[in-house]
């Protein structure tokens, strides 16, 4: 059985005639240590998703099993145990600034009414676990953001939770420290075997650490499975964008394609995919051996995910057509994917 499974859910806010279906007929499991990723744009769902996963919202239809419990069938006192076994790490760090830092990894135990020995020998645990040694008295306006997050995490630890639930956990941090939490996070899953799900609409996030992911649009997941077969081959039309923002250079693309085709007005645009199974192998130097054509590159870049390495590469081939098209044969037929963006 799946550590979280959901069955048709649907999250509706509002009266009948004007409602918002924020999330509408989602169904996925998540198995016990998976770090699973739920990507979408603003809107699509996403937030309200993760709160029905720990009771603090409960869905208007379908079932939310969380390691074989029904959430809808938990009665007040039943949930809040229910809740201890899922931590929740926010995007604003919810801090309480008159604690300390160790003072604020022991709140959820304090609450929980852990006596006061174990309660600091559990935050003592944790800080160390989040790399926090040294910091234990100081107050969250001295942190950086960073460390602010590290004492959220360890905050979301206390309790020992099965699950932790991380809502746009590296959106206010800068691209260096978002790598140390995305590798604090890893090492947790890793070290803890401790399930993890994750909301961002950061695809180089879902790339790090994720090791499954779904693509939230309109309320819906419209595509989950591994991250190398959802990076490696898009199928909904905002997959693709993710992953295409995420392997396109800084510069404006689209002026780099239109430079290419006014001065090769001929030739073929053409997006090559590589897996960690042939993107080291010379299958472009092969082609241009083979055939008569010759291969100018617009862009590119080789990703590495958590499970292995995909990329991919934008090139102007020219040369007589039929050259062309046996060129684009002989890269389908290395396993490499192929999408001719424009033909000249």
């Amino acid at each position: 059985m799946a550590l979280i499974e959901l069955s048709h859910v649907k999250k509706s806010f509002g009266k009948k005639q004007t409602a918002v279906h924020a999330v509408n007929d989602v169904s996925l499991q998540v198995e016990k240590g998976d770090i699973y990723g739920i990507v979408g744009y603003s809107g699509a769902g996403k937030s309200t998703l993760v709160r029905l996963l720990n009771g603090l919202e409960l869905p208007t239809a379908g079932d939310v099993v969380i390691n074989g419990q029904n959430i809808l069938a938990l009665k007040n006192k039943e949930l809040r145990n229910f809740r201890k076994k899922i931590g929740m790490i926010f995007q604003h760090f919810n801090l309480l600034w008159s604690r300390t830092v160790a003072e604020n990894i022991e709140l959820p135990l304090e609450l929980a009414g852990v006596e006061k020995a174990k309660r600091r020998q559990r935050a003592q645990e944790l800080i160390k676990l989040v790399g926090l040694e040294g910091r234990e008295t100081a107050y969250p306006a001295q942190l950086s953001g960073g460390q602010k997050q590290r004492v959220g995490i360890a905050r979301a630890l206390a309790n020992e939770p099965e699950i932790l639930l991380c809502d746009e956990a590296t959106s206010a941090l800068d691209p260096q420290t978002t790598e140390e939490v995305l590798d604090l996070l890893l090492s947790i899953n890793k070290k803890l075997h401790l399930t993890i799900v994750l909301i961002t609409h950061e695809m180089n996030v879902i790339r790090k650490i994720c090791n499954k992911v779904a693509v939230m649009e309109h309320g819906q997941i419209v595509e989950e499975g591994s991250v190398q077969s959802v990076f490696r081959n898009p199928q909904q039309e905002v997959t693709k964008r993710f992953v295409q923002q995420d392997l396109e250079p800084e510069e404006d693309v689209e002026e780099l394609r239109q430079a290419f085709l006014r001065e090769n007005p001929q030739g073929h645009l053409v997006t090559l995919t590589f897996t960690q199974d042939n993107a080291n192998e010379p299958v472009i130097s092969q082609a241009i051996r083979r055939f008569q054509i010759d291969v100018n590159v617009v862009y590119g870049k080789i990703q590495q995910t958590n499970e292995g390495s995909f990329g991919g590469l934008t090139v102007l081939l020219t040369g007589e057509a039929n050259e062309i098209e046996k060129a684009i044969t002989f890269f389908k037929e290395q396993q490499v994917g192929v999408e001719v963006i424009e033909r000249g």
